[in-house]
């Protein structure tokens, strides 16, 4: 009888499941695409979550950003930091700054925000966290970085 043993298609299906791997590593950037990544939807939750601070209890609420230590904070004691190997650029209002170096959105009670962006960079690539002024709506797009 001719056919396939199962040892043939199971070789065949890992070899596939294999390329597919690599395949999907080749196009994210590999493991610091993947960092780069989850590091912007990290960014893009706390300043989600300030935004419903905001809304929830009727006061103003800042998300603060220092690109040097690596650090975020936001409302209610939530802090954290984002991988070293990333760059890290804000671009917001300067009278906001709590101090030198650091950046800060505000959202206030109706939703709307201050408004900025949080950029994260890996080689060539880089993730935008966008804050609309108007709507505090918060967007993650990926660009190409500028050299």
């Amino acid at each position: 009888m001719r056919g396939f043993s199962l040892l043939e298609v199971v070789l065949v299906i890992a070899l596939i499941a294999l390329a597919s791997l690599l395949a999907a590593a080749a196009l994210s950037g590999g493991g610091d695409g993947l960092r780069l990544r989850a590091a912007a939807q990290e960014v893009a939750a706390q300043l989600r979550y300030t935004r419903a601070q905001a809304l929830a209890t009727g006061e103003p609420q800042r998300f603060t950003i220092d690109p040097r230590a690596h650090a975020w904070t936001a409302p209610k004691g939530r802090h954290g930091t984002l991988p070293r190997q990333l760059g890290i650029v804000f671009t917001g209002a300067r009278e906001l700054q709590p101090s030198r170096g650091e950046g800060a959105i505000v959202f206030f009670a109706d939703g709307a925000a201050s408004g900025g962006r949080v950029q994260l960079r890996a080689r060539q690539t880089a993730w935008n966290v966008d804050v609309a002024w108007l709507t505090g709506q918060v967007r993650v797009t990926r660009v190409e970085a500028a050299p």
